[in-house]
């Protein structure tokens, strides 16, 4: 039996675990092609014209995998914590695929809210195993070979390499360090950020996104902040920016973000406003299924030459 996975959203932050977990089930795990244009100019087709570009692309990478496969996973994510949940478009992906997608008939909708209830992952996956007529010791080894490769994959950001992307971020001595902060499906699809993250390491940087902060240093800043937000990738967005603020452990903050996205707006604007109060060069970029390379180009290459002349008059003066 075969069961796709598309190359989108939730996808970014928890495909290892997902996909670990199907294979030991015995499942043949199929991921929708890499992104491209067709992709993309499939899911504006059937999304909503108000939806941000994440979406849309969803659309699309379900249109390219649901006649592959025998199911399609798409998850409700409610929430993974105690403290938030996801945004909207998260809630309802499952309904507007559903509405929206022509022919969509073998969906495998699983809801996934974890919040208040102990060894409810746990529960959510053995009720799934079973659905697929799997027993009690196969779920049980799946679950926790799931486990340890998704905290394998945690464990690689923390040592400097970006898993999706299979590349390094750069060697620490570079002149430059830039925190690179957004939700994971907008940093780590190359096509959706135009291969931002690769940009900038070749112009010289070294970069540093919210995966590699660890936990304990963004809950840190999680107590000093006057709220928590609704959203669980918003909280980490903002907290790993905190963290830069505070131990001036970058140069500069660049924000990624989808025009449209109703958190990010209050996201980007309490970064932009922290990062004028403490004198931090901040940067943000706004991403939809028409940006074109050259305008972001100049753009990234005009604020990282910017951060090297500051730096190199830094360094001179304290020469």
């Amino acid at each position: 039996m075969k069961i796709g996975i598309p190359r989108a959203l939730a996808y970014y932050a928890y495909y290892p675990f997902i996909k670990t977990f199907f294979e030991r089930l015995g499942l043949d795990v199929v991921v929708s092609d890499e992104t491209t244009k067709e992709i993309m100019d499939k899911g504006v087709e059937d999304a909503i014209t108000d939806a941000c570009v994440p979406v849309k692309l969803f659309h699309g990478h379900v249109k390219n995998i649901k006649d592959r496969v025998d199911y399609v996973f798409v998850p409700r994510l409610v929430s993974v914590n105690n403290e938030a949940t996801f945004c909207p478009k998260f809630l309802g992906l499952p309904d507007m695929l559903a509405c929206s997608v022509t022919d969509f008939k073998n969906l495998l909708e699983v809801r996934i809210d974890l919040k208040k209830k102990r060894l409810r992952l746990f529960m959510l996956c053995m009720s799934a195993a079973r659905s697929f007529r799997k027993g009690f010791f196969t779920a049980y080894n799946a679950y926790f070979k799931a486990l340890y490769s998704f905290k394998n994959y945690t464990h690689q950001f923390l040592q400097g390499g970006i898993p999706p992307l299979g590349i390094v971020a750069q060697r620490k001595n570079l002149p430059i360090r830039l925190g690179v902060v957004g939700y994971p499906y907008m940093l780590y699809d190359p096509y959706l950020s135009l291969d931002l993250i690769k940009k900038l390491i070749n112009m010289g940087a070294y970069v540093v996104t919210p995966e590699m902060v660890p936990e304990k240093d963004k809950l840190k800043q999680a107590r000093k902040l006057k709220k928590t937000l609704f959203w669980t990738f918003s909280n980490n967005v903002v907290r790993t920016a905190y963290h830069f603020f505070e131990k001036r452990c970058v140069d500069g903050i660049i924000h990624i973000t989808a025009f449209g996205c109703g958190p990010d707006f209050i996201v980007d604007k309490l970064m932009e406003l922290e990062a004028r109060s403490r004198n931090m060069p901040y940067l943000t970029i706004t991403l939809d299924e028409q940006t074109g390379q050259e305008g972001l180009n100049t753009r990234l290459e005009a604020f990282v030459d910017m951060l090297k002349i500051k730096r190199a008059k830094k360094e001179a003066a304290l020469a």
